[in-house]
């Protein structure tokens, strides 16, 4: 297909064409690594990068390599139609020692960090960044190290992440901000864009399956329902979450008395843990915010469990995670930011602290504890980077400085229906 043919068939708004044009002359003949491309929900900026990679004679996947800062974020990307992978699945390699026993059976695995690779595949020409304000510094720059032309992508309008982010959806070189043909009649986006301006809406509908609802005027059966229905809850403190998900699981009919999670419980992973992977291919890894399920919970000692976990957007199981069962039971984590558990020969999961069952019986395997929540409800900066059917915002925007940047993030991770409790 030639270059210019794409054009024949695609009609682009104003600044959609005058971005094109832009990145055209970006690639083909600058010699400036960055191009900063900032769309507002609605705009078709996915649609438009799709467009100018085709016509720019790249092959998505190959030549043109579209990543994500997370696993969840890049699947998004799958589902618009783009081979995507995570940023870290791209760069980095990891290095990994392991230890055996005299009868070759792994005792300890360490998996002692990612390794920035020495270089990219050659067919590489243009690398596509997608949620661009939770990209690290530190993998900023790693990933400019190669040399490669990056197209960075994002909404300058949501929430920056917690702890911080890099600074380019600050300084892009152009702006999408007219709302595409095919989403002028989504009710979605045109709310989304009177939050982006501060204009929060009153009681009422806003269109189909769009609607702003008094929070306390609702009853527990009209919450209830709301809240089974909702593919995910979206909240701003963690106190809120915490009762939220106590709602919602006896709304579901789990006793009380059940604290620990049982079959098929949603679950969001609270702690980064890049060792370990969450697909066979090792592109996706259990880290902050992944949302999954979790089956086969198996109490163990030390406040510990294991259980096995799948991420919502993969197929993939992984099995026999050590979990802290703190969180769960005393509404604390039990033990610290990157402890081991240790898998005894007789089959017990203790902590690596508890030496005298250490010395009593052969260890088969160390790995790091990692921490799960329950995820019915989630905080917005959690939610980042991912989108819903229907969506239930619990509107706690007045707790945030920038109050309309929270309510227009945690609205448009909806795609067909948005509930806002005010």
């Amino acid at each position: 297909m030639e270059k210019n043919s794409l054009a024949q068939n695609v009609t682009l708004t104003a600044d959609q064409a005058e971005a094109a044009e832009l990145i055209e002359e970006w690639f083909l003949h600058l010699n400036t690594q960055i191009f900063v491309l900032c769309g507002y929900a609605g705009t078709g900026k996915t649609f438009l990068v799709d467009y100018i990679v085709r016509h720019l004679g790249l092959v998505p996947g190959e030549s043109a390599a579209f990543v994500a800062p997370t696993g969840k974020a890049a699947s998004v990307l799958i589902r618009n139609g783009s081979a995507a992978s995570t940023i870290h699945s791209l760069i980095y390699t990891r290095e990994e020692e392991i230890e055996v026993n005299e009868d070759g059976e792994v005792i300890s695995e360490h998996f002692l960090r990612f390794v920035l690779k020495e270089r990219l595949p050659k067919e590489i020409r243009l690398i596509v960044v997608d949620e661009t304000s939770m990209v690290s510094d530190e993998t900023l720059r790693d990933l400019l190290s190669f040399g490669v032309k990056c197209l960075f992508c994002g909404d300058p309008a949501q929430l920056p992440p917690v702890g911080g982010t890099n600074s380019l959806l600050s300084m892009p070189v152009i702006t999408l901000k007219e709302i595409v043909r095919q989403e002028r009649d989504n009710p979605i986006v045109r709310l989304a864009a009177r939050l982006r301006e501060g204009d929060f809406p009153s009681y009422g509908t806003y269109g189909e399956n769009v609607a702003v609802v008094p929070w306390r005027a609702l009853s527990s059966e009209k919450r209830k329902e709301l809240f089974l229905k909702a593919d995910q809850i979206i909240v701003g403190s963690n106190k809120t979450r915490m009762r939220i998900n106590r709602e919602v699981r006896a709304a579901l009919g789990i006793p009380e008395e059940a604290r620990l999670p049982i079959d098929g419980e949603k679950l969001v992973c609270t702690l980064n843990d890049w060792e370990k992977k969450l697909d066979e291919r090792g592109d996706f890894h259990l880290v902050n915010g992944t949302v999954g399920n979790a089956y086969n919970i198996r109490e163990q000692e030390d406040g510990l469990a294991q259980l096995d976990f799948k991420a919502d957007f993969l197929d993939d199981f992984v099995y026999d995670l050590p979990v802290d069962t703190g969180v769960f039971t005393e509404g604390k984590y039990f033990h610290s930011y990157g402890a081991k558990a240790c898998l005894l020969a007789d089959g017990r999961l203790v902590h690596e602290e508890n030496f005298e069952a250490l010395r009593r019986t052969r260890v088969r395997r160390e790995d790091t504890v990692c921490r799960f929540e329950f995820a019915y409800a989630v905080t917005c900066h959690k939610a980042q980077g991912s989108e819903y059917g229907f969506v239930v915002v619990l509107d706690e925007s007045r707790l945030f400085e920038n109050g309309a940047s929270w309510l227009y993030t945690a609205a448009t991770r909806a795609k067909k229906k948005l509930i806002i409790m005010r």
